[in-house]
């Protein structure tokens, strides 16, 4: 089954990163564009992790993961080895009102992570589904070359034109026609 293309709001919501490993590290590098509110639990944490909890204010517990340590946690991302205690804690995340990511075991995940590129106010998600990763990553990477740089600068003046010019098929139909000729510049490579 495909996974619903949505994006989370993840202002108010707690996040949790179960693993101090390279996996864990890449997760909460993905995160850490979109929220702070970020909580790290692991008995060891990688060089990497301790280096980034050294210079932000992460906050980070560093013990075994038990029983209840998800609670009070909007959004839980297990990224460990112990494939047993992965699934344990998806089970005990039924009994709580959160969402739960357990690494590389999909019917233990009620999300996944997308390929996704990032320049200001534009993000773009790519997923197959599981199907193949390295499709999904590398159609990002194509997509990052087609996608100028100055796209920020292009949906500032799209807000602006947002907020100033009355609501209606004319302000509608002036977007789509600046959207559209700036998408044809790329075509044309002159931006």
């Amino acid at each position: 089954m495909s996974y619903f293309p949505a994006f989370i709001k993840l202002k108010d919501k707690k996040v949790l990163i179960i693993g101090g490993g390279t996996i864990a590290y890449e997760k909460l590098m993905h995160l850490l564009e979109f929220t702070s509110d970020i909580t790290l639990l692991s008995k060891e944490y990688s060089k990497d992790i301790s280096n980034l909890i050294a210079v932000t204010s992460l906050n980070y517990i560093q013990k075994e993961y038990m029983h209840t340590d998800i609670k009070g946690f909007d959004i839980i991302i297990a990224a460990i080895d112990d494939i047993s205690l992965q699934k344990k804690i998806y089970i005990e995340s039924r009994s709580y009102n959160c969402l739960c990511n357990c690494v590389d075991l999909p019917n233990c995940c009620d999300f996944i992570f997308p390929a996704y590129l990032k320049k200001g106010d534009l993000t773009v998600a790519i997923s197959t589904s599981g199907t193949s990763p390295a499709f999904a990553k590398q159609l990002r990477i194509y997509l990052e070359k087609i996608i100028p740089n100055s796209v920020s600068g292009f949906l500032k003046s799209m807000k602006e034109y947002r907020d100033t010019l009355p609501k209606g098929k004319e302000r509608m139909q002036f977007l789509d026609k600046k959207a559209k000729e700036y998408i044809s510049k790329w075509r044309e490579n002159e931006i």
